[in-house]
This record gives C-alpha cells, sequence and structure tokens, in this order.
C-alpha cells in the first residue's frame, strides 16, 4: 500500500488516491507501448545545436544523433556505434573526457555544466557546456551514460551578472590579442576587480583569467592549423608572454603541445 504524508498533519497518513495510482499505472502501460525506434532522444535531432550521445560502460559509443554525427563528418549512426573518443580525437582530449564519463559511471551521479573545449564542425576547438548522466539498467545498475554537448555562445539568459559584464565581454572578444589585463576589463565593466570576478563565475562558470586565456588558445588552434606562422609570432600576436608561456598554457588546456597539435591538425 501506498502512503503521502500530508505536510499540514503530519499525525496521520492518507492513502494515494485511486485516481492518481490509475494514472500512474497508465503512465507506465503507455511507456511500456512505445516502439524502440520512437526513442525521445530523436527529438535531439530537432533542436538547434544539441548534440546528443550515449555510452555503455566501457566508453564505447552506442547512439548519437545527428549534430554528434556531423562534428566527426559521420554519414550515419550505424558509423559510430562501437567507435569510441579515442578513435574521434586525439588521445590526450580522450583521456580528457574519459576522466569525466568514469566519475559519472563510478559514482552514479550526473556531472553538469561542464565548460570545455570540443571540436566544432569546422574542426576546431570551440567553448561547448556538457552535461553526462549515468544510464541504468532496470536492476539498479549503471550500464553507461548518455549526454547533451552545445555551443556556449548564446546560452547565458542575460541575467544581471551577465547585463554587469556584458561591456567587458565585448571588449575582451575584440582585444583578446592585446596584452590586456582582467583589470583592464573590470574598468571597462565599471566594476571592482572582486564584483567583476564574482559576476564573471556566476555567468561562465570560471575565473576571467583562465576564459581569456582559453580564448587565446582556441585562436592558436587555428593559426596552428591553417597557417605556417612559427610558434614565437603566434605566442607575441596573441597576448602571451613568449613562446615558453604559451607552449606551457597550450599544453595545460589542449593537452598536448602546440607543435604536436599542428602536427596532427595539419596530417589531416
Amino acid at each position: 500500500m501506498d502512503f503521502f504524508y500530508d505536510i499540514s498533519d503530519m499525525r496521520k497518513p492518507y492513502e494515494c488516491p485511486s485516481s492518481m495510482k490509475k494514472t500512474l499505472q497508465d503512465q507506465k502501460q503507455w511507456l511500456d507501448s512505445i516502439a524502440s525506434e520512437a526513442s525521445f532522444e530523436q527529438l535531439f535531432d530537432h533542436i538547434p545545436g544539441i548534440s546528443f550521445f550515449a555510452k555503455n560502460a566501457q566508453g564505447v559509443l552506442m547512439r548519437g544523433n545527428k549534430n554528434y554525427l556531423a562534428r566527426f563528418n559521420l554519414s550515419s549512426e550505424a558509423d559510430l556505434i562501437g567507435l569510441s573518443d579515442y578513435d574521434l580525437m586525439p588521445s590526450t582530449l580522450a583521456d580528457h573526457f574519459k576522466k569525466d564519463d568514469e566519475e559519472v559511471i563510478n559514482n552514479g551521479q550526473p556531472k553538469l555544466h561542464i565548460i570545455e573545449l570540443f571540436f566544432n564542425r569546422q574542426g576546431l576547438p570551440d567553448w561547448y557546456i556538457t552535461n553526462k548522466l549515468p544510464l541504468f539498467s532496470n536492476k539498479g545498475k549503471v550500464i553507461g551514460l548518455m549526454g547533451i554537448i552545445r555551443s556556449h555562445a548564446g546560452t547565458h539568459d542575460h541575467n544581471q551578472s551577465y547585463a554587469r559584464i556584458a561591456p567587458a565581454m565585448e571588449y575582451l572578444r575584440l582585444h583578446f590579442r592585446d596584452k590586456i589585463t582582467i583589470s583592464d576589463l573590470a574598468k571597462t565593466a565599471g566594476l571592482s576587480l572582486r564584483q567583476f570576478g564574482r559576476c564573471f563565475a556566476e555567468t561562465y562558470g570560471i575565473s576571467p583569467q583562465r576564459f581569456l586565456i582559453k580564448t587565446r588558445v582556441q585562436a592558436a588552434c587555428e593559426l596552428l592549423r591553417d597557417s605556417n606562422e612559427d610558434l614565437a609570432t603566434i605566442a607575441l600576436s596573441l597576448g602571451f608572454y613568449d613562446q615558453s608561456s604559451f607552449t606551457l598554457q597550450f599544453r595545460k588546456h589542449m593537452g598536448l603541445t602546440p607543435r604536436r597539435y599542428r602536427s596532427q591538425a595539419q596530417a589531416g
């Protein structure tokens, strides 16, 4: 017998109304009657900018919507099934994603609002937000995970925190190649360093310094892929102190050196 408690009177339980029981039974029967081909994840094919994927507990890809397939120039889901991240991207990046996957699978808990560099449809790293959730068997065992990926651009809700830093964000977009400081950005927004850092973290989930560095690293990826400029020139053109500083930050955020990234990117 099912019991629910009336918070206005905790002295006695009351039985779940028969009408509610019938509704829940109807829901279960309806869900059980849905054909597997009519899976809910197909909805993601019609939501702009959303990539959906699912993996088993070993990290092998089992599902992916059209947007996810397009990221890797795959024509059908059949081409995806059986692959892992190591088949689709550099091993250093795959190691990073595997670490998050294992955390979700081992803990059985979601890992939400992961802001990270991922590959866009042009094959270049870009900012994305990833949410990963565990998948359970009918016996309650974690048998894999599913997730969605969406571009970070345009995902903020123009809340108060974003409105306060918006002028600084526009300045950053236009001048990230220059030797700007976080103090410069705070002044552009008319905020103290502390206020700016707090509003920035509330909006983007990371510090403004880290965001600036990652933006420069993203631009460096494009130059490494599409130009033959030497590393020292790229470093200085993107506001890094020198080539050594550039290499250190690039490896920290991308998992490989600029030289190795260029070699892999230009090889195909």
